[in-house]
């Protein structure tokens, strides 16, 4: 049977597109898998370089290493500051920054807290700075942050009704999560966060094209566990925020039980809210330290 010049054409034509269409679904399943594989790296971007201490405001400060079991039963340490308020019996703030460089990078923000009194345990998180331990993940770092709250009510016998729990950023996320498991604590401060993971790759359009919800392994999913707090929670965003929109702030505001607040800084970035608002940030803080005790006192 003769094939016609034009069936010749197609037949070949064809061929190429299949080909290409087989190259193509080998990419994209290559993609997927390297997405699935490699996450963390997306998300954590650790510095084991420390290039500013608590001494650059002189604030009096000790080293502490904090063992964590790992699931293979080796111990690994986690570095951290424990800056200490002159006051006896003062309020306690933990401390759990944000997915890039490591605790040198937020002094400037903890001396903030220090000015309001508190002492601080600002620790990193396993593979940042100089804690020991592989490249981080989700579970690690829940894990990292359960070990500081250890520290400080068993080591330092601190009450948990002292303790505020403080996160920026990814640390909002993992503050969230560990005062859902520890509702004794006094309250929680939850600064530039956003509502799950799956919702910040939903903002980046490009990442459509993936089945995101089947890649993804690393979820830190407030915004189902932030209706389970049992404290009250204060909220900060700036409505310049280019990296995480302040509308996650207000959805996590929406959820979350009563007493909470809301407050969003006009034209503040993703970490510049407090420089932004000035003196207004400490008067907030304060404010709500202060609704925080008298609540607490009206339970006694």
């Amino acid at each position: 049977m003769k094939i016609h010049k034009q069936q010749l054409l197609f037949l070949l034509g064809f061929r190429r597109l299949l080909v290409v269409g087989i190259i193509v679904a080998i990419a994209y399943c290559s993609i997927c898998i390297f997405l699935f594989v490699q996450q963390p790296k997306f998300i954590f971007f650790p510095s084991r370089v420390i290039e500013k201490t608590p001494e650059l405001f002189n604030l009096p400060y000790q080293e502490v290493w904090l063992p964590v079991k790992t699931s293979l039963g080796k111990v690994e340490k986690i570095h951290g500051w424990w800056i200490k308020a002159n006051q006896p019996d003062a309020k306690v703030l933990l401390y759990l920054h944000g997915n890039g460089i490591n605790i040198g990078a937020n002094i400037a923000h903890t001396h903030r807290f220090y000015q309001l009194g508190f002492s601080v345990l600002l620790i990193d998180y396993r593979g940042y700075g100089r804690s020991q331990g592989d490249f981080p993940n989700e579970m690690r770092v829940y894990q990292d942050a359960a070990t500081a709250w250890q520290y400080l009510t068993q080591q330092q016998q601190i009450p948990p009704q002292q303790i505020f729990i403080y996160g920026h950023s990814l640390g909002g996320a993992i503050a969230i999560d560990l005062a859902v498991k520890h509702p004794q604590a006094a309250g929680l401060i939850v600064e530039s966060s956003f509502t799950s993971l799956y919702d910040m790759v939903s903002t980046r359009k490009w990442f459509a094209i993936f089945p995101i919800n089947l890649i993804l392994t690393q979820r830190f999913e407030s915004i189902k566990k932030v209706s389970q707090l049992q404290m009250p929670v204060l909220f900060i965003h700036g409505t310049g925020d280019s990296t995480v929109p302040s509308l996650m702030s207000q959805k996590l505001y929406d959820a979350a039980p009563e007493p909470k607040q809301l407050i969003l800084v006009p034209g503040a970035e993703h970490n510049d809210v407090a420089v932004v608002s000035g003196g207004k940030y400490l008067q907030w803080v304060q404010s709500f330290i202060q609704k925080v005790q008298l609540r607490n006192n009206s339970h006694i």
